[in-house]
């Protein structure tokens, strides 16, 4: 589901509040803009101190990937894959250049342009591996914010509580203040420990989560494409490729390949004869 993201950080919002209207707590007290004032702009400053402007700047984008990506078409790269192998095993290597244009996923445009090349195999895997680390790097990169916010928030959390407690502690002759004065304080931690645990580390993990469908998509890529340029089987590619599939969506990708696979074996048939 796309809106995983939200709906689950939206949930775990609304069970905290609910829990504490549950015991009597009404939601207007958990508003304090000093308490909100450190820990906006206390995790901001560290963690902008910690990534960078321009890592900052793509926290929105980052944000609108994490609450709406689209899921990996998996069963559909292996489609592709088993059809370009058949049209490499049918026609070369070569006939795969006027299928580059229809291709819309560059990795993918990319390691068939060096397929019709003629790249040695060895060079191919090299330069599409490169290509994997380097997204890998730029993801971890995407993902940093928020772990980093994710471990400024609390501790800033617990800063803004004991700046709180002095203050208190400076107003001891004046008991009937003390209990706000405690329970504000005491509001900064839980704005810092909330938000790292509700919002900043899930979309942390989320995003990992995310880069992590694209590598497996990638790799699963990587194997098609090193198939097609060593003319493997149809039949054996889809098998081998439909690895990456769970099991219970790999019915409706194998017919395609092996009615694939039949008809180019019947091809051969015929060559041979």
């Amino acid at each position: 589901m796309k809106a995983a993201s939200a709906i689950g950080i939206g949930a775990a919002a609304f069970g905290l509040l609910l829990g504490a209207m549950m015991v009597g707590t009404s939601p207007a007290a958990f508003i304090d803009i000093p308490a909100l004032l450190i820990i906006c702009c206390g995790t901001g400053g560290a963690t902008l101190a910690s990534v960078g402007m321009e890592s900052m700047k793509k926290i929105p984008t980052l944000y609108k990937l994490a609450f709406n990506a689209p899921p990996p078409d998996v069963a559909g790269r292996v489609e592709l894959m088993v059809s370009l192998a058949e049209q490499a095993r049918r026609e070369g290597l070569l006939a795969l250049d006027a299928r580059l244009s229809s291709i819309d996923d560059d990795y993918t445009r990319k390691g068939l342009q060096l397929v019709v090349d003629g790249t040695d195999p060895e060079l191919v895997r090299v330069v599409l591996e490169a290509e994997i680390d380097g997204m890998v790097a730029r993801h971890a990169e995407g993902a940093a914010p928020f772990e980093k916010a994710g471990g400024f928030a609390p501790t800033m959390g617990i800063i803004g509580t004991v700046m709180g407690l002095v203050h208190v502690l400076q107003n001891l002759a004046a008991p009937s203040t003390l209990g706000p004065a405690i329970s504000s304080a005491f509001i900064a931690t839980l704005m810092g420990v909330g938000s790292a645990n509700v919002i900043f580390l899930p979309i942390a993990n989320r995003l990992k989560g995310i880069s992590k469908q694209e590598v497996d998509l990638r790799l699963l890529t990587l194997d098609g494409i090193l198939a097609v340029q060593a003319g493997d089987n149809p039949r054996i590619v889809a098998d081998r490729l439909n690895s990456y599939l769970a099991p219970e969506e790999r019915d409706g990708s194998d017919d395609q390949p092996v009615a694939m696979s039949a008809a180019l074996d019947v091809e051969d048939e015929r060559e041979a004869a």
